[in-house]
């Protein structure tokens, strides 16, 4: 046999040099004749088959639904279960790789990550990739551990403790803080150095006022077993510096930013403080610069992508949240509810995309005369910070998208009840806002009232989940991953696999009337309903989680040549491992979109 067996392709890169022995004594070259069977149902396999040359396709029931090609591997799975269940047709002529099947059986029993990536479900693939990736990773947010941070020891103090003592406490076990129990509110808060300032200020004697009437409540927590990255998300959406650890109701230390920050030697939180100090657009335009480089740089430690995700919509929600401070008059600010839509009211941008935003106005205030000016100012910082303008205008540059409460519940009855155009679109996109800046209640209120107009509306269920086919060109991508000898367009992944999967997921969670906006939590919540069995949600949580990740690594490919993130994928230049990841995906939208058409009789509409 020669020694020229790519080793170097998934799974085949995780063997030990004797399991690559074992390999090289085994295998052997086959060719098949264009049109040949390969493997016919039903029919017991005896290898495992790797192209070297010519492409082959998988039919299920007559219908293609792979195409493979050279470095691709079949058919693992018919080897375990010892039966053949599809036609594995030569579209070509083929020359492969056969490896023996007890030598195959021998490889699953000896080495469990070669056994998951050949032939396991897409979450099994990921989880064991997670702990093969393990030991080669830096600490990251994805892998460390709450507890495994340094964390400053507890000082607590009754709340009727005078801040005075208070003080001489926090000096002799040089602190910087304190919680504070208050057994008459059956409470705990917290007491820092900032706070002692505002009670200085104050002006009366320190030794007369309880440290109680001072402290921020209530205290927040976070336990011991959470991921550092949750910690850190957690510091950013409350805009605090320091968590108590506890765990099974004992506090056991305290998380400062700090520390957190020296730990895992990324920038993140630099960034933050930047954004939130900031007193013009121009210092907010350099944060808005790092937050690209925080992302490549999390990325490529190893941090997951769906945490990178969320710290992206927190630093995201910060930014813009400061940027309308700026811009905006106070009054304006706490009468309205400034939010954001698409990936990024989701909480699933990573790279910068369009700008959807829109405003809320409390019903009754009366605005100021120049908010037109103040939104187009808002939408032309955005630009420069990154975030093009929306090509549909759905941003607060545009009347259309700043309306009082009252009248964005009104347009929600026109687009639910008399839909056409493009209501349906914008309907979809309104159910991803989430507040960034100003009155939270606003949006709230506003989101409650679509979720009680389509209770039971099945003709609006049915025409808002028709969407999930919005792609047609894009049908049969899983068939065409590889175009028999021809090299095939870039795949977008959004329209094969990111937009049916999300879209779908959220015509669902109209349906439950789920209020979540993220695709994620979205999942969680029909799971827990019975609309999607566990094993569904896991499948499509991961497959949304391989999209974003290809997304990601391609974007920022893109951008160290200079060129504008396209958001596709060359399929024939990913690693064979990232190409299998992919194929699971786009199976499993493949499947869930055949759920969607059966739950909303989409073949009757």
């Amino acid at each position: 046999m020669p020694n020229a067996f790519p080793f170097s392709l998934s799974p085949f890169d995780c063997l030990d040099p004797d399991e690559r022995r074992q390999v090289r004594g085994s295998v052997d070259i086959a060719y098949f004749p264009q049109q040949a069977v390969i493997l016919e149902p039903g029919a017991t396999p005896s290898h495992l088959f790797v192209i070297v040359k010519g492409y082959v396709q998988q039919m299920d029931e007559g219908e293609v639904v792979a195409t493979l090609g050279p470095d691709d591997c079949f058919d693992g799975r018919s080897l375990v279960a010892g039966r053949v269940s599809s036609r594995f047709v030569a579209a070509q002529e083929v020359v492969a790789y056969q490896l023996a099947r007890q030598t195959v059986i021998e490889l699953i029993a000896s080495n469990a990550t070669f056994g998951a990536l050949l032939f396991a479900d897409l979450g099994h693939k990921l989880s064991v990739l997670a702990e093969r990736q393990q030991p080669r990773e830096l600490p990251s947010l994805s892998l460390s551990r709450v507890g495994e941070a340094f964390l400053r020891p507890v000082h607590s103090v009754d709340a009727a403790t005078d801040i005075l003592s208070v003080v001489r406490l926090m000096r002799e076990q040089r602190t910087s803080s304190v919680v504070v129990l208050d057994a008459v509110g059956g409470r705990k808060g917290i007491f820092s150095r900032t706070l002692l300032q505002q009670a200085i200020l104050d002006g009366r004697p320190l030794q007369t006022m309880p440290v109680g009437d001072w402290a921020r409540y209530p205290l927040i927590e976070i336990r011991s077993t959470e991921l550092l990255g949750d910690a850190m998300a957690t510091m950013l959406r409350h805009r605090i510096h320091r968590l108590v650890v506890e765990e099974g109701g004992q506090m056991l230390g305290v998380l400062e930013a700090l520390d957190l920050l020296s730990y895992l030697s990324n920038q993140s939180h630099i960034v933050t403080l930047q954004i939130e100090q900031a007193r013009d657009l121009d210092i907010l335009a350099s944060a808005a610069g790092q937050i690209t480089k925080v992302i490549a740089l999390l990325f490529r430690s190893g941090s997951r992508v769906e945490l990178i995700a969320r710290l992206v919509q927190q630093l995201n929600a910060r930014l813009f949240e400061r940027a309308w401070q700026i811009i905006a008059p106070a009054d304006l600010v706490a009468n309205s509810c400034l939010f954001v839509m698409g990936s990024e009211g989701r909480g699933e941008q990573l790279l910068k995309t369009d700008q959807d935003n829109g405003l809320i106005l409390r019903d009754g205030y009366e605005p100021p005369a120049d908010l037109p000016a103040i939104c187009e100012r808002f939408s032309a910082a955005l630009g420069v910070f990154g975030y093009p303008p929306c090509p549909g205008g759905i941003m607060l540059s545009n009347p259309a998208w700043r309306r009082t409460a009252q009248d964005f519940a009104a347009t929600l009855r026109e687009w639910v009840w008399q839909p056409g155009g493009d209501s349906l679109m914008h309907l979809a996109i309104f159910m991803d806002a989430h507040a960034v800046a100003g009155d939270a209640a606003l949006l709230a209120q506003v989101s409650d009232s679509l979720h009680q107009l389509a209770t039971d509306n099945d003709a609006l269920l049915g025409r808002f989940a028709a969407a999930i086919d919005a792609f047609e060109a894009h049908a049969g991508w899983l068939s065409k991953l590889f175009s028999l000898g021809e090299t095939p367009p870039p795949l977008h992944l959004k329209k094969a696999g990111l937009f049916p999967l999300v879209h779908g997921v959220r015509s669902l969670a109209l349906a439950h009337q789920v209020p979540a906006t993220s695709t994620a939590a979205r999942v969680q919540a029909l799971v827990g309903l019975g609309a999607l069995s566990p094993g569904e949600g896991e499948d499509l949580a991961e497959a949304l989680h391989v999209f974003m990740a290809l997304k990601l690594k391609a974007g920022l490919a893109e951008q160290e040549q200079a060129r504008p993130v396209s958001g596709t994928v060359v399929v024939q230049q990913l690693s064979s491992l990232d190409r299998d990841l992919l194929k699971d995906a786009l199976g499993v939208v493949k499947r869930f979109q055949q759920l969607l058409r059966t739950r909303f009789h989409l073949g009757a509409l």
